[in-house]
């Protein structure tokens, strides 16, 4: 049963692949704010996940968060989350990633509970490509 009290953890080495420079949120070799910001989104939705319904999900919906410290690469970053408030289908966590040295970044998130089905029709409903176009990857997408 879902409840207030909720936790999840979730551990990250800092990769090449997470920071600033090579996602283009910035030039420097740190962990990039949208990967930590990704890293409380997945272990906020992974903490709730067994206590939904078969065929239920969680999608974010809305981000609080402050990112204070940098983390280089090869360091070893954590997520902590839990369950503050629940409305309905909204849940709402705080999160906060720490590293060694301390709180990284923190905040709230919130979540709404989706019937999987449901919500890939609805979406599917919204595709506006073309019939000829053919984009299976971001890659093909066109570059700035």
């Amino acid at each position: 049963m879902l409840e207030l009290g909720i936790k999840g953890r979730r551990e990250l080495i800092v990769g090449t692949e997470h920071t600033a420079k090579h996602i283009g949120s910035g030039t420097v070799l740190v962990l990039a704010t949208p990967m930590m910001i990704a890293l409380m989104e997945t272990t906020s939705r992974l903490s709730v996940k067994p206590y939904l319904e078969e065929g239920q999900e969680t999608v974010g919906t809305h981000v609080n968060v402050s990112h204070s410290s940098a983390v280089p690469v090869g360091n070893k970053v954590w997520c902590e989350s839990e369950v503050i408030d629940i409305d309905r289908r909204k849940i709402t966590f705080r999160v906060v990633v720490y590293s060694d040295e301390g709180i990284v970044g923190q905040g709230t998130h919130e979540r709404f509970i989706i019937d999987e089905k449901r919500f890939g029709d609805k979406v599917d409903a919204k595709k506006v490509l073309p019939k000829h176009a053919k984009i299976s990857s971001l890659e093909q997408l066109p570059k700035e």
